[in-house]
């Protein structure tokens, strides 16, 4: 699953590249409203956000150490995990993500089951376009673009940098976004930094 895993992330990163090819022909959908900005900025502080594809989870079972371990949510959403077998925790929040996996193992093997389920790593985010050292990069949090953008060695000499477009999981194009510590980065995010003509 992790040889699988390596693959999809480096089509995501070659696709992505691809698409960068002329340096700035990426689309926007223009810059983003105060109320996308501030839905983002609510999103980057909610406490238990939703697991999503490329999440590894570590899962501890009381009492089952043979059912405990770090597991990676695969590109549908699913986990697989021994006995329960396969789960869609995609979409859920840890609470939920908790209370799924309670459910299954007391359907197939244990009754009553104490688990926790703790986010190990998210999805890494990505920066292009006019930086030093473009490509992924691990997420932490409280990240913000310009800590994401220092990550990626900064701007270069060509960098319009006064702004930064952003795709995040599931949106169906880049959005711009001033440069500013109070925007914030999410798991899975593509950050494109264009090229000023002037």
């Amino acid at each position: 699953m992790h040889f699988f895993s390596l693959l999809a992330r480096a089509a995501v990163i070659v696709g992505f590249c691809g698409s960068l090819s002329a340096c700035d022909t990426v689309a926007s959908l223009g810059p983003a409203s105060p109320e996308e900005q501030q839905a983002l900025i609510q999103a980057a502080a909610t406490s238990s956000p939703a697991l999503q594809p490329g999440d590894k989870i570590r899962v501890t079972v009381f009492g089952e150490d043979r059912l405990s371990g770090e597991y990676e949510i695969d590109s549908a959403g699913y986990v697989s995990l021994p006995l329960a077998g396969t789960v869609k925790l995609g979409g859920l929040s840890k609470l939920q993500a908790e209370r799924a996996l309670s459910a299954k193992f007391t359907t197939e093997y244990l009754r009553n089951p104490k688990l926790t389920v703790d986010i190990a790593s998210f999805r890494p985010f990505y920066v292009m376009g006019e930086v030093a050292k473009p490509g992924e990069y691990p997420f932490k949090n409280g990240l913000n673009v310009m800590s994401a953008i220092a990550l990626a060695g900064g701007h270069t000499i060509r960098a319009k940098d006064s702004m930064v477009r952003i795709k995040h999981v599931g949106d169906e194009g880049f959005k711009e976004y001033n440069l500013s510590p109070t925007i914030p980065v999410l798991p899975g995010d593509l950050l494109f930094v264009p090229r000023r003509y002037f």
